[in-house]
């Protein structure tokens, strides 16, 4: 039979049926018009040298009723998912070869209602791009494959040319498939090693952490300030603790901020914190928004975890910076047993001048004066 025209689809364009026999030399044309058979069910063809077919991809388009399809001593180098993408109906698939095949993958991804397969006498590549086929034939629940002459665990697989052949399936352990139990154990171990360097590092250096992140961000923002000669919006930031917010209502501020000129702007965190931000963030942003930080320190100050903080935070911009940022004030004596738990507040005290309030009232104007012209100082930068 000669497919040189197009009489198949003209003539006969309601078959459901078809079987084409041909010897591999003859000249039988474009068999792409098979797929003008719309209503084609069964499909089988016998001794195709595939290989001289023009149009091989688009053989088997359209016959998106095809229930059956038999491929007997064909001669064809690859089978992939070109063939076979508008077979969604095909449930039997019987397959023999003449020559070595690949086998791809995607050669059965789109067979949706595949029951049954027949792959007989069929010669492969020695190549991984087989290898999925070991699996599926072992492990698929939803389509009976049947391997014969020989079966699967017996197939031969050819190396360049077909005198070279090992066997297929030793081929694919030994080559294509990994041991899936020694990576989930390997993988599993990393992670644990990786989880126990976290927490460990979490432990020892995790309480810097955030306080680093804001000290960076704060360094920036000091760094873009500097750039573009902005000024502080405050003079001070003061840090004490809430108990002792009296003192700094009733004392701190009418002998700071309401003498002048210059008039002093300070930052305290009960009236100018931004509500509704992280703490730690309003912390770093007053700090750095200020040209010093003022520190009073009492029994309470150094009972507070968020004092600490702060006397954190400005230690490490004094540390950064270098300049005369920060100032320690004793609202009382603190004996030196208490100070040496607070091994930063300690180190401040040996090395930096720091001022004590007086608690005789003879003394007080003096120690206003000296707080307020040290505060006022390059009050311009």
């Amino acid at each position: 039979m000669s497919c040189e025209n197009d009489f198949i689809g003209k003539y006969v364009p309601s078959v459901v049926s078809l079987e084409f026999q041909s010897m591999f030399s003859d000249n039988i044309g474009d068999l792409s018009v098979i797929n003008q058979l719309f209503h084609l069910k069964t499909l089988k063809l016998r001794n195709i040298e595939f290989t001289n077919q023009p149009n091989t991809g688009i053989m088997f388009h359209n016959l998106t009723k095809l229930e059956t399809l038999i491929l007997s001593n064909c001669r064809i180098f690859f089978l992939d998912g070109s063939l076979t993408k508008d077979l969604k109906a095909l449930t039997k698939l019987l397959l023999s070869a003449k020559h070595t095949v690949n086998i791809l993958q995607s050669f059965v991804e789109h067979l949706v209602h595949l029951e049954y397969i027949h792959i007989d006498s069929i010669d492969l590549y020695c190549s991984c791009d087989n290898a999925w086929l070991f699996s599926w034939v072992k492990d698929n629940r939803k389509v009976e494959v049947v391997v014969s002459n020989p079966s699967m665990q017996n197939l031969q697989c050819f190396i360049g040319n077909e005198f070279d052949q090992l066997n297929f399936v030793s081929y694919v352990k030994e080559n294509c498939l990994f041991d899936l139990d020694f990576v989930l154990f390997t993988s599993t171990s990393v992670f644990l090693c990786i989880f126990i360097v976290v927490v460990l590092m979490y432990n020892f250096v995790g309480q810097y952490l955030k306080p680093f992140y804001h000290i960076a961000n704060g360094w920036f923002r000091e760094a873009l300030r500097m750039k573009e000669k902005q000024q502080y919006r405050y003079d001070a930031f003061v840090s004490y603790s809430g108990k002792d917010e009296h003192w700094v209502i009733e004392e701190l501020l009418p002998n700071l901020e309401q003498r002048g000129p210059p008039f002093l702007r300070l930052c305290l965190h009960s009236r100018d914190f931004q509500l509704g931000h992280d703490i730690v963030e309003n912390i770093t942003d007053s700090i750095y928004a200020s040209r010093r930080t003022l520190c009073l320190v009492s029994r309470n100050y150094l009972n507070s975890n968020w004092c600490s903080l702060e006397m954190q935070l400005a230690t490490y911009r004094l540390q950064v910076e270098h300049r005369d940022i920060l100032i320690l004030v004793f609202l009382e004596t603190i004996p030196s047993c208490l100070l040496s738990s607070h091994h930063r507040l300690a180190r401040l005290v040996k090395t930096r001048t720091y001022l004590d309030c007086p608690q005789e009232p003879e003394m007080h104007d003096a120690f206003w004066d000296r707080l307020w012209c040290k505060l006022s100082s390059n009050k311009a930068n």
